[in-house]
């Protein structure tokens, strides 16, 4: 079974940086992609960024392009998302999820529709003004 274990939220100030870790075990996660995701209060969960496991191709949302950078570990089975120039609008809950290619279908998830499979539990992220 696959297991997606985030850490390293917590509180920081305007203009500070974060390092959220994503743990991936129970599979061989070489042809997934693993994604960031988060969800504020009151809102839908909203795509972050992603990353290709294999070959570690990235894209992001516009809103933390330039600030945010999604990599991994492949000895370590983790993705990292680093925050920087973090703005009160980034606090929410920070999801880790993995989409396996070789599973077609879609799921709602937090209001989203989306094709990931697998979530972690979230870890919680707030800037403070």
């Amino acid at each position: 079974q696959v297991q997606l274990v985030e850490s390293g939220g917590g509180l920081v100030q305007t203009g500070g940086s974060l390092r959220l870790s994503c743990a991936a075990s129970g599979r061989t996660f070489s042809s997934y992609v693993m994604g960031w995701f988060r969800q504020a209060p009151g809102k839908k969960r909203e795509f972050v960024g992603q990353i290709r496991w294999s070959g570690g191709a990235t894209n992001y949302a516009d809103s933390v392009k330039g600030r945010f950078t999604i990599s991994r570990d492949n000895a370590k089975s983790t993705v990292y998302l680093q925050m920087t120039s973090l703005k009160p609008e980034d606090t929410a809950t920070y999801y880790c999820a993995a989409d396996d290619p070789s599973v077609l279908r879609a799921v709602v998830v937090g209001g989203l529709v989306t094709t990931y499979d697998y979530w972690g539990q979230g870890t919680q992220v707030t800037v403070s003004s």
